[in-house]
């Protein structure tokens, strides 16, 4: 045990703390925000950062840290309801692929293969043009671009899998396909579904960014870091504190969500030495 935690090493020392304060941040914005995100006053737009203000206001007169505090809960309820539609399906269809084979697996994967034909952001793009710009649209065509890619590790995983000597116990025990991929394999594959799922976090989080600076973002009122981001464009020489903020969390959540992935992968790996 104490060999495994020496081995995580750095990657958790820093990784943990960041995660811990951006789940710190919700939970508190869950019960306490200094100013109400989006109460408009014009009094006092684009204020500087101080004593009142501490992130400075938006050109609304908005409070840009409570603005954060929310944006980092709606940032966050995106990424992962992308991750969770995205490893739920992709694993069920990984599991079915590579333990079926036959014209399963051939079917599966040239659809995948389709899919993964076309840029991330290009395929979110052209659904949420045929969705609608909404919050369901943007976790909807998220998920359908990084399914591919679960799928794909999750077949591989069982291919690894499907021929060792437990899994044709299972089969000489009459075990039906369900109750070996479920008793049996699905255990195994969990390992890097894991970690690819604190990636796909990461990645969510990321193209929502990327989404919204493109004009393709959850609707206003409510704040995401990514549209934050995206708002704060035309005061850039006037109010950098705008971009600045957003741009900080989404870049601190990033290191510490791939950092805890590193630590994970080291922790679950079978062949790292101990």
């Amino acid at each position: 045990m104490m060999d495994r935690l020496g081995h995580v090493g750095l990657n958790a020392l820093v990784g943990i703390p960041l995660v811990g304060a951006l789940l710190a941040t919700i939970g508190i914005g869950l019960f306490w925000m200094p100013y109400d995100p989006i109460a408009i006053d014009l009094t006092h737009p684009l204020g500087s950062p101080g004593l009142r203000h501490w992130f400075g206001t938006d050109e609304f007169g908005r409070d840009v840290l409570s603005r954060s505090m929310l944006g980092a809960r709606i940032s966050v309820l995106v990424a992962l309801a992308t991750v969770a539609v995205a490893i739920t399906v992709g694993t069920a269809l990984g599991l079915l692929a590579g333990y079926l084979r036959g014209w399963t697996d051939r079917l599966l994967m040239m659809i995948t293969d389709a899919v993964l034909a076309f840029p991330g952001i290009l395929l979110a793009l052209a659904l949420i043009a045929v969705l609608g710009s909404s919050d369901g649209s943007i976790v909807l065509a998220l998920s359908t671009a990084y399914t591919p890619s679960v799928v794909r590790v999750v077949r591989a995983t069982v291919l690894s899998i499907r021929e060792r000597e437990f899994i044709e116990a299972s089969r000489t025990a009459g075990d039906s396909p369900l109750e070996t991929i479920a008793r049996h394999i699905l255990p195994n594959v969990l390992p890097p579904v894991v970690v690819l799922a604190t990636s796909l976090f990461g990645w969510a989080m990321l193209s929502e960014s990327a989404l919204s600076f493109l004009g393709v973002k959850v609707p206003p009122p409510a704040p995401t870091w990514g549209n934050m981001l995206s708002e704060s464009r035309p005061y850039m020489d006037v109010a950098s504190w705008l971009s600045i903020v957003p741009g900080l969390c989404i870049a601190g959540t990033l290191l510490g969500v791939n950092l805890l992935g590193d630590a994970l992968r080291d922790w679950l790996d079978p062949w790292r030495e101990t």
